[in-house]
C-alpha cells in the first residue's frame, strides 16, 4: 500500500477517527485490528508470518520468565551449599540458553530461508517477501534476548506484544523499535492535540518530498550513468552519478522514516529516532551512529557486545595488550567486533555479493581508522592543528563524506568488477570536459528524451536537497525546524510549510516517469 495512495490515506483516516472517537479503553484494540488489517490488505501470507513471529517469541519469552522463577524458588533451599547452588545455576541457565537458541534459531530460519536461500537457489515460485520480516524479527528477538537477560519481565497477553510486533507505520521502515520503549505508550489513553496533529502532518509532508521531488527525480538519471556503458563515460559522471545516488539513499530512506513517524504521531506514539544528520558527521564511525541509529543500536546491544565480550575475544585482547600495547588490546578485538557487525548488516541488505563487500568495507575502515588513532592525533600535534576548530571540523565533515561515498560504489553497483571499474575510472579518467556533453545525453536517456522534463526534474530535486541541507544544517545548530512546535504551529509558517512542501509533491509528478518502491522496504 503506497503512503500516497488514496487507499492509505483512507485507511489511516478511518483508524485516527475510531482512534480518537471511541473511548480511549478501546484504542489498544483499535490499533491492533489496524495492524491486521494493514497487512490483511497487504496479503495474506504477510499476517501469517508476523502472527507466526510474534507468537513463538512470546511465548518463548514466557518459558524463559518461568525457568527464572522456579530458580529462583530453587536456590531459596537453607541446606543448599555454594557448590549446589551452583549447580542449579548453570542447570537453569543451560534451560534458558536451549529456549534463546531454539526460538532465535527458528526465526532467523525463516528469515534466512525467505530472504536468502530462495535466491540462492534460483527458486522464483511461491511465496513473495513477507513485508517488513526483518524489521519485526529484529524487533522480536532483540525482545527475547532482553528477557534472557533478565531486563524486564515478558509480557503475559499476547495480543498487547503482538501490538507491539505489528504496528504498521514501522513494518515498511522501519525503525527497530524497542519494547521497553513502545509498550508503555501503548498502555497509555490518548488525546487529540492540535498541535501534535500539525507536527505529524508537517513530517509526512516533509518525507514525501524527500522521496518524491529528490530520490524519485534522481532514480533515472543514476541508473543511465551507473546501467550504461562505464568504459565510454568520464569519470567526472560517474562521480557525479554517485552523489547524486547518495542524496537519492538519504532522501529515499529518511523520507519514509520521517513518514511513518509522523503517521505514528498522529496516533500520539513515539518511535525511536532513524536518522540524526548523518552528512555532518566528523568520521565513518560517527556516521553509522546517526545513520539507520535503531538497526545500529540493535548490532550493538545484541551483536557487538556479546561478541566484544566472549572470553577467547577478551583473551586475545589482553594478549595483545602484553605483546605491543595497551592501546592495540583495547581496539584490535573491537575492530575485529566491528568487521563481524557490518559484515551481518551487508547481510541483512539481501542476497547479494556487492552488499557483503560493502559491510566489510564500512568494517576495515572503521577498525583500521581506530588503530591509527594515536598516529593522526600525533600528526595533528605536530602540525600544530586545533582539534576543535571549525576548520578542523569542516575537514573531517568532507572527509568523511568521501569515504561514504566511496563506500556508495559497493552498495549500488552489483558486480565488483564493474565497481572497481567505476572507481578506477573515477580517479583515473576524471575527464572533466566531457561531462557536460555527456550528461545532457544521459538526462535524455532518463527522462524519455525530453530536455523539459530533464531540466526539470533535476532543477527539482536540486530545490529539494537545498531545504533538506537548510533543515539540517539548523538542526545540527540545535534548531529543530521540522518538529518544533511552539516556532512554528503558532504561526502562519505552518500553513505556508504545508502548501510549499504539498506543491513540490504535486510538481515533482508532472517530471516523473514511475513512482517507485522505498528501497529500505526491500531490505
Amino acid at each position: 500500500m503506497d503512503f500516497l495512495s488514496l487507499a492509505f490515506v483512507l485507511f489511516v483516516g478511518i483508524a485516527l477517527i475510531l482512534y480518537y472517537v471511541l473511548p480511549g479503553r478501546y484504542q489498544r484494540l483499535i490499533l491492533l485490528l489496524s495492524n491486521l488489517v494493514f497487512y490483511l490488505i497487504c496479503g495474506k501470507w504477510n499476517l501469517i508470518f508476523i502472527v507466526l513471529t510474534s507468537a513463538t517469541v512470546w511465548f518463548g519469552a514466557f518459558i524463559l520468565d518461568r525457568i527464572s522463577d522456579r530458580y529462583k524458588e530453587a536456590r531459596k533451599a537453607p541446606e543448599l551449599s555454594k557448590e549446589d547452588k551452583k549447580k542449579i545455576k548453570n542447570r537453569y541457565q543451560n534451560y534458558k540458553r536451549l529456549v534463546l537458541w531454539t526460538v532465535l534459531l527458528f526465526n532467523f530460519g525463516i528469515l534466512a530461508y525467505m530472504k536468502y536461500l530462495r535466491v540462492l537457489a534460483g527458486f522464483k515460485g511461491g511465496l513473495l517477501l513477507p513485508l517488513g520480516i526483518s524489521f519485526y524479527t529484529f524487533m522480536a528477538t532483540g525482545y527475547l534476548i532482553d528477557i534472557y537477560g533478565n531486563k524486564y519481565a515478558s509480557e503475559r497477553n499476547f495480543f498487547r506484544f503482538l501490538l507491539f510486533i505489528s504496528f504498521f507505520p514501522q513494518l515498511v521502515q522501519g525503525p527497530i523499535n524497542r519494547y521497553d520503549q513502545m509498550a508503555p505508550q501503548f498502555n497509555e489513553v490518548h488525546k487529540i492535540d492540535a498541535d501534535r496533529m500539525k507536527r505529524g502532518v508537517l513530517l509526512i509532508l516533509y518525507g514525501l518530498m524527500k522521496k518524491y521531488a529528490i530520490a524519485n527525480m534522481l532514480s533515472g538519471s543514476i541508473e543511465s550513468v551507473l546501467g550504461g556503458q562505464i568504459n565510454t563515460m568520464p569519470g567526472s559522471l560517474i562521480v557525479f552519478a554517485i552523489l547524486m545516488y547518495s542524496a537519492e539513499q538519504y532522501a529515499d530512506f529518511s523520507g519514509g522514516i520521517d513518514i511513518v513517524m509522523g503517521v505514528a504521531l498522529l496516533f500520539d506514539i513515539r518511535m525511536m529516532p532513524n536518522f540524526r544528520q548523518p552528512y555532518f558527521s566528523t568520521s565513518l564511525g560517527d556516521f553509522w551512529r546517526r545513520w539507520h541509529i535503531s538497526l545500529g543500536a540493535w548490532m550493538r546491544d545484541y551483536v557487538f557486545y556479546p561478541f566484544a565480550l566472549l572470553k577467547p575475544i577478551q583473551n586475545f585482547g589482553k594478549w595483545c595488550t602484553s605483546k605491543f600495547n595497551k592501546h592495540l588490546g583495547r581496539v584490535l578485538p573491537a575492530g575485529i567486533a566491528n568487521i563481524l557487525v557490518f559484515f551481518l548488516v551487508g547481510l541483512w541488505h539481501g542476497a547479494a555479493a556487492h552488499y557483503i563487500w560493502w559491510g566489510l568495507y564500512n568494517g576495515f575502515v572503521i577498525a583500521i581508522s581506530d588503530i591509527l588513532e594515536p598516529f593522526f592525533k600525533g600528526l595533528s600535534k605536530k602540525m600544530h592543528l586545533t582539534e576543535d576548530s571549525n576548520g578542523m571540523r569542516i575537514f573531517r565533515i568532507i572527509r568523511t563524506f568521501i569515504i561514504v561515498n566511496i563506500g556508495w560504489y559497493f552498495d549500488r553497483i552489483d558486480d565488483l568488477g564493474r565497481c572497481l571499474s567505476c572507481l578506477g575510472r573515477s580517479v583515473t579518467a576524471f575527464g572533466p570536459s566531457m561531462f557536460v556533453p555527456s550528461f545532457k545525453l544521459v538526462l535524455l536517456n532518463s527522462n524519455e528524451g525530453s530536455p523539459i522534463y530533464a531540466a526539470g526534474g533535476m532543477c527539482l530535486a536540486f530545490l529539494g536537497c537545498v531545504i533538506v541541507f537548510i533543515v539540517s544544517f539548523l538542526k545540527e545548530k540545535g534548531i529543530d525546524v521540522a518538529c518544533n512546535v511552539s516556532a512554528i504551529m503558532r504561526k502562519s509558517g505552518f500553513g505556508f510549510a504545508v502548501v510549499a512542501l504539498a506543491m513540490l509533491v504535486l510538481i515533482s509528478f508532472v517530471f516523473m516517469s514511475s513512482a517507485g518502491g522505498f528501497l529500505y522496504a526491500n531490505f
